[in-house]
């Protein structure tokens, strides 16, 4: 479960759903655990009872959110869509990202935006730079406010019922065991007090407008940072800093040659806010929820927790042009009855997930990242493929993969197989590197692609079918893009037939292709195009279901 504050400690209200404190509390779980947990573990974890372990676990998969893989469950990349919905209503990634990625192009360090969360702060944004000593914060991490710096700028405007709240968990957590995200404190020293120290760096930061993260967390990490501030009420929307290490900057030093810098791109962030025009109000994603969750109930029995699905689902009826909404706005959006709803986010409110807004409106928290988000958000595209793939391979019974091109375009390098167990099966292993002209993969990949921007490298018969002529493989890609698919046989090898199809990020970009590879007796043309290629199409456009989701708001590495 998340840091502790004296809010946790707060009677559960009498109507409050149960069956959602305690999905949520799986899904916490799972989130400290990065992602994986057995239910024997989420048994010892939770204190629930093994029986409500796994009713919540398979309503939870019926719904996406997490897999059941052998005897473990695993957080699926459709639970990000819980923590997009609070960064869409927030709105300051998409109005910022861009900016911070710049300023960490241009400085070639790391840059993050934080908000406040209770006594806490909260990764948005992270602008890494690849280096073996580079910042492993992940988006929704919780770091204790004390031990960074924007944790100084967010304390400039604490109430004192908020620092009153900081102390009760510091008197309760000394080490910062709440915190999975940062190493604990070790090796205390009597005469020192950090606490004091941090009531002194946050009036600093009040006078100096920036604050500065001097090995706080752990040795040799340094930081400086800066409030973005809302024009509307004057009060920090987030904090942007710069994260070096001390082989490269002492924080002095990072303070000196790149807090002016740092201080322009705030500016311009703050252009940014002001400028811009107002989310229009979305309609909600279509619900249908009644139905869906009257015939999972009716095919699950009781492994099918209907109050926790219909709980979760409030949740995404937030977004962007979607900030703040009424109980009749949510029961309008989900379809729940006004009562259920009502109930859900009293159950939210107790949880720290939702909070009132004033004029009998409701708003989703930073504490919504808690949810998945931050093991997730380091998902690269081969993982979020490789259960879809087993699944297509365990309904066709032929071996399937996934790839990327490489370099100019010439090949095409695999990132994700799964292979079935026959005497004669296709030998390809992650990593293989193969030419594009003459693959499925590379084909579907390479008609994607603007002409002029086509690298085909020599053409060289590899087989006595191997397409040699660029004018003619120029048409086979035409009809390739037309089509949707590419269908190759015995091109590359004598006995080898595959089909290809792309997969698209949220752009329509294909940015990869997953294909079905077989001996060419064990199936004809026709019946790959009859009975293969409808089940890879439907795998692939569950892939980009996925990718759209954990793609919404980061860049999923390829590979």
């Amino acid at each position: 479960m998340p840091a502790k504050s004296t809010m946790d400690a707060a009677a559960v209200p009498e109507e409050a759903v149960t069956p959602l404190i305690r999905g949520v509390a799986v899904l916490w779980r799972l989130t400290e655990a990065g992602g994986v947990l057995s239910p024997s573990a989420l048994e010892r974890a939770t204190g629930l009872a093994r029986s409500t372990v796994d009713r919540i676990a398979s309503t939870l998969a019926r719904m996406g959110y997490v897999r059941l893989d052998g005897r473990d469950v695993v957080l699926a990349p459709r639970l990000m869509e819980l923590g997009n919905a609070y960064l869409a209503a927030l709105r300051l990634p998409a109005l910022l990202d861009a900016r911070a990625d710049a300023l960490a192009d241009e400085l070639d360090e790391s840059v993050s935006l934080a908000v406040g969360d209770r006594d806490g702060v909260r990764f948005i944004h992270q602008a890494t730079r690849r280096r073996a000593m580079s910042l492993s914060f992940r988006i929704g991490d919780l770091l204790p406010a004390e031990r960074t710096a924007p944790g100084a700028l967010f304390a400039t405007e604490w109430t004192e019922q908020e620092w009153a709240g900081w102390r009760s968990r510091r008197a309760a957590d000394p080490e910062d065991r709440g915190f999975p995200a940062v190493p604990p404190r070790e090796h205390l020293d009597a005469d020192a007090d950090p606490d004091a120290d941090f009531e002194l760096r946050a009036v600093r930061a009040r006078g100096d407008g920036w604050a500065l993260d001097d090995q706080l967390i752990e040795p040799g990490l340094v930081a400086v940072s800066v409030p973005v501030r809302d024009a509307r009420t004057g009060r920090i929307a987030c904090v942007a800093s710069v994260v070096s290490h001390t082989s490269r900057h002492t924080a002095a030093g990072l303070r000196d040659t790149l807090l002016p810098r740092l201080r322009t791109a705030v500016a311009d962030m703050e252009r940014e806010l002001r400028e811009a025009p107002e989310a229009e109000p979305g309609a909600a994603p279509p619900s249908g929820l009644a139905t869906w969750t009257g015939a999972s109930k009716q095919e699950l029995g009781r492994e099918f927790v209907e109050s926790l699905a219909r709980g979760l689902a409030v949740l995404t009826a937030f977004g962007e042009g979607r900030t703040e909404l009424t109980l009749t706005d949510v029961a309008r959006a989900t379809g729940l009855a006004r009562a259920t709803a009502r109930r859900a986010l009293i159950t939210y409110e107790h949880l720290g997930l939702v909070a009132s807004s004033g004029n009998r409106g409701f708003v989703l928290t930073p504490r919504m990242l808690s949810l998945g988000f931050p093991p997730l958000s380091r998902t690269s595209l081969p993982q979020i493929a490789t259960p879809h793939l087993a699944d297509l391979s365990g309904r066709i019974h032929e071996s399937s993969s996934l790839a990327v091109l490489t370099g100019a375009g010439e090949e095409v390098q695999y990132t994700a197989r799964v292979a079935t167990s026959r005497v004669m099966s296709v030998n390809i292993t992650v990593g293989t590197r193969l030419p594009a002209y003459a693959t499925s993969l590379g084909r579907v990949l390479l008609a994607d692609l603007p002409e002029d921007e086509r690298e085909f490298g020599e053409l060289r018969p590899l087989t006595p079918r191997t397409v040699t002529d660029r004018a003619v493989l120029a048409g086979v890609l035409a009809e390739v893009r037309e089509r949707g698919y590419a269908l190759v046989d015995e091109e590359l090898e004598e006995g080898l037939r595959s089909v290809a199809v792309p997969v698209r990020d949220r752009t329509g970009r294909a940015v990869a292709a997953v294909n079905v590879a077989m001996h060419a007796a064990r199936r004809t043309v026709q019946e790959c195009e009859r009975d293969v290629l409808p089940e890879l199409i439907a795998a692939a456009g569950r892939i980009e279901a996925d990718l759209r989701v954990a793609g919404r708001f980061r860049r999923v590495p390829l590979t």
